[in-house]
């Protein structure tokens, strides 16, 4: 398979952040309370957007918190991450693959992650194929979402990889997001990818039957979402944030769910961030020969 680059990430040079994080002295860390944070979160661009869709998970958050937060719109997925070095941006909400760039260039602290119950990865082939097992796609052409993305891409690999596939020779990538079930139909690929909690609403979207397909394999439970902090923050504000985020869950669910864009987080709850929980990507970026961007 021809390897394809992480285009996108590539902007991330381009925006000014270099690929060393210059150490915070402890005396240029926050010791008090800050008066404002600003918050944004890497894959909605545009104010009006950012203000649609979080606006009112600004204002619950500002209330929980006692502190004025203002929205701060990023241009591109990984632009969050020089405005952290730059102490343009407080708070980052980000998703898995977005969270290790904002770790490793940015040293971005994570607090809390959503964790949604049926975040699954999933490998659907059609009811009339001779494919039984993973293994058995050497060779094969599998349809998945767009680059970097964690259910649809990252994750089927690395369960492409536990089952013995090298993902630079054994099989062919195709991005086609979710066009990737009628090419699975049209028996243009042989496999596709998507995540459990969006699989029967693609079907539906694409007015195909759930009986024409079958889930080959379905993965563990996904790494979530994940609420980051600026490294210049200070770490009892941390902590202290986190605790409130932690105590007030419901409430800002809630508002989360008031946006049709963030229906995916519903029935899902915070948990403590845990960056261990993100080594399984970190492990598809080496395998893949992306690991320079980590």
């Amino acid at each position: 398979m021809k390897r394809r680059n992480f285009v996108w990430y590539s902007l991330l040079f381009a925006t000014g952040c270099t690929t060393g994080v210059n150490s915070t002295n402890s005396d240029q860390i926050a010791i008090t309370t800050p008066k404002n944070l600003k918050f944004a979160v890497t894959d909605v661009t545009g104010i009006e957007d950012l203000q649609r869709d979080y606006g009112v998970f600004r204002t619950t958050l500002e209330e929980i918190l006692g502190i004025k937060i203002e929205l701060f719109p990023v241009e591109n997925p990984t632009a969050a991450a020089p405005a952290l070095l730059s102490k343009e941006v407080d708070i980052v909400f980000a998703g898995p693959s977005e969270y290790l760039i904002l770790n490793a260039r940015a040293k971005a602290i994570p607090i809390i992650a959503i964790e949604r119950p049926n975040y699954h990865s999933i490998i659907v082939i059609r009811t009339d194929s001779k494919i039984k097992l993973l293994s058995q796609l050497k060779g094969k052409t599998i349809a998945m979402r767009k680059i970097g993305s964690t259910s649809g891409h990252l994750a089927p690999t690395k369960l492409l990889i536990d089952a013995g596939l090298d993902p630079k020779t054994d099989f062919k990538i195709v991005m086609l997001d979710d066009k990737g079930v009628q090419a699975l139909k049209k028996g243009e690929v042989d496999a596709w990818a998507t995540a459990s909690d969006r699989y029967k609403n693609i079907l539906e979207s694409e007015g195909l039957l759930e009986k024409d397909f079958s889930v080959l394999f379905k993965g563990s439970l996904l790494p979530g979402d994940v609420f980051v902090a600026s490294n210049q923050l200070a770490s009892s504000f941390i902590a202290d944030m986190q605790s409130r985020m932690i105590k007030h869950q419901d409430k800002l669910i809630q508002s989360l769910l008031t946006a049709k864009a963030n229906q995916k987080y519903k029935g899902g709850k915070f948990i403590l961030a845990n960056d261990a929980d993100y080594n399984m990507i970190r492990e598809v970026y080496q395998k893949i020969g992306q690991g320079n961007f980590l």
